[in-house]
């Protein structure tokens, strides 16, 4: 496995695992309903502090919690009164965070704005990401309203701040669904559906923002007073199919736009994201035939040591086939012959696995018998042997 990939695994293991110590973090229930071990994901606000949300108009939290029902994490989003339960993504981070955290980069807007000296203008890989990334995100995004506007809903949290990117580019809409509780009228005769396709069209408008954020790698470009200077900048650095494809997110049209319109100016991009997401999936498909295979040699190695530390059995050759199996990873070292490799080790374990009818010479360590078996046969001792130990155990021997 790669490092770069294992490390990310491992790191989302120990976010995953991630306990705080309730004494110094009273305020942090320890149960909600079927969920325990809350770990909080954002700074909690202090206590004599009203701390409203800017999306939702209420006061939240979120945590990671475990559900005792099925043991797997999940995301908490507690608001006012209500808790809504989401997909834990361990070592994800808001698009918020990963691009918009620098204050300097609304300098240009800003110093603009004051009339103070402009300074060179932001450039792609010089204060302004690359084109390449900025159409990942918007055929994932749009990928996602796509699902959601064909199930006859609207996302409603199309911001910076609710979407998630895990890895480098994955992109994961968080929130999906809170607006519809929290402005449900249960009085309204009214179809609650009526207003959908509204709400479609906004998404619209905030996925425009979004993107003409991203290109500006600034939220102060998609303020009302800035947008002629972002669109100049996105003029000057990148593609017309680019710059064609916000303008027709935030520009009014005389008639119902659909996601499905943009299509055209994402064009034989999509492809690229295709074949990227293809390509990865091969490489994490290969890793994880080997962590597979690494999980095999484990079982079997296990088995064998259960089996090997037992009292002598009823079929005693069976115990010692594999006990003079085993003796091979030490008897070359004992008698002074170079200790054999990981390679010799795993390639003995994988055709023990398999049951190969490839011949293993077995010599014991007094060197006073030697066996000549077949893998086959190693396999059928060892399963009929542990298979044995399983029957003691449950009491039917």
């Amino acid at each position: 496995m790669a490092d770069e990939l294992r490390q990310e695994l491992i790191n989302r293991h120990l976010i995953t695992m991630a306990q705080i110590d309730q004494a110094d973090m009273p305020a942090v229930p320890t149960e909600v309903d079927s969920y325990h071990s809350l770990f909080p994901l954002e700074p909690l606000p202090p206590p004599n502090r009203i701390q409203k949300s800017s999306n939702f108009g209420y006061i939240t939290s979120c945590y990671k919690a475990v559900n005792s029902k099925d043991d797997l994490p999940y995301c908490l989003r507690r608001i006012h009164a209500l808790v809504f339960a989401y997909d834990f993504h361990a070592g994800g981070e808001t698009m918020m965070s990963r691009h918009f955290n620098d204050p300097n980069a609304d300098a240009y807007f800003t110093k603009r704005k004051w009339g103070q000296h402009d300074g060179p203008l932001p450039r792609q890989h010089a204060g302004l990401l690359p084109e390449s990334l900025i159409w990942a995100y918007i055929v994932q995004l749009s990928s996602a309203l796509r699902t959601i506007h064909t199930a006859g809903l609207a996302c409603r949290v199309m911001d910076p701040t609710k979407i998630l990117i895990t890895g480098k580019t994955r992109l994961r809409v968080n929130c999906v669904g809170v607006f519809d509780v929290l402005t449900f009228d249960n009085s309204q005769n009214n179809n609650p559906l009526a207003l959908m396709a509204q709400y479609q069209q906004a998404d619209l408008i905030s996925l425009g923002k979004v993107v003409l954020a991203l290109a500006c790698n600034s939220l102060a470009g998609i303020q009302r007073e800035n947008l002629q200077k972002a669109m100049e900048l996105v003029t000057i650095n990148y593609s017309s199919d680019l710059k064609n494809l916000i303008l027709y997110l935030l520009t009014d049209q005389n008639r119902m736009r659909s996601v499905n319109d943009i299509m055209p100016m994402i064009g034989a991009r999509f492809y690229t994201q295709l074949d990227a997401a293809q390509m990865r999936n091969d490489v994490i498909e290969e890793d994880l035939a080997k962590e597979v295979q690494n999980g095999r040699l484990f079982r079997l190695l296990a088995k064998l040591g259960t089996i090997n530390e037992r009292p002598e059995r009823k079929r005693l050759s069976f115990n010692l086939f594999l006990k003079i199996f085993k003796d091979i990873f030490f008897f070359l070292h004992k008698m002074d012959y170079p200790l054999p490799g990981m390679n010799f080790l795993f390639v003995s374990l994988f055709q023990l696995d398999a049951g190969v009818p490839e011949k293993i010479s077995l010599i014991s360590r007094d060197e006073k018998s030697v066996l000549v078996v077949t893998y086959s046969d190693l396999k059928r001792c060892f399963e009929n042997t542990f298979q044995e130990l399983i029957a003691a155990a449950n009491g039917q021997l």
